[in-house]
């Protein structure tokens, strides 16, 4: 009898998943990478006229935060979001300023969209608790 073995190493795909995969997988972290340069080089430009007594800028980039995976309809997706140095306090609680992403907040770990379809998958399990959860398998 014949058998159909796949051999990873000979196929063109990758191990976990197709080729087509991988390119929207790194296509989408291409584009968020780029989208993050892109709003911290605005945040940048927006304060850079703010000076210290030494004539320093008071927001400037500081490297990039340690990468993490983000999952979003590509699939998980590795990040490296950039740093930014906010030295500027607000007056009025003495308090310093600190750059926030609108494109990844600090604990984002999936996309929305994501969370909003794994919210909609579990509800039928939270209305009836006699349909198994990891935690409670039969």
């Amino acid at each position: 009898m014949l058998k159909v073995v796949h051999d990873a190493e000979v196929s063109n795909e990758p191990a976990g998943g197709s080729l087509l995969d991988e390119i929207v997988r790194d296509g989408a972290r291409q584009m968020l990478a780029a989208a993050l340069q892109a709003e911290v080089a605005a945040y940048i430009e927006a304060f850079a006229g703010e000076l210290d007594e030494a004539g320093h800028r008071l927001v400037v980039r500081n490297g990039h935060h340690v990468e993490r995976e983000v999952t979003t309809a590509a699939g998980a997706v590795p990040v490296r979001a950039p740093r930014v140095n906010d030295k500027r306090v607000d007056p009025v609680t003495g308090e310093r300023q600190r750059f926030s992403s609108a494109i990844l907040p600090a604990w984002a770990r999936k996309s929305p969209k994501v969370a909003e379809v794994e919210s909609a998958a579990d509800l039928p399990r939270r209305e009836n608790p006699r349909i198994p959860t990891p935690d409670r398998w039969c």
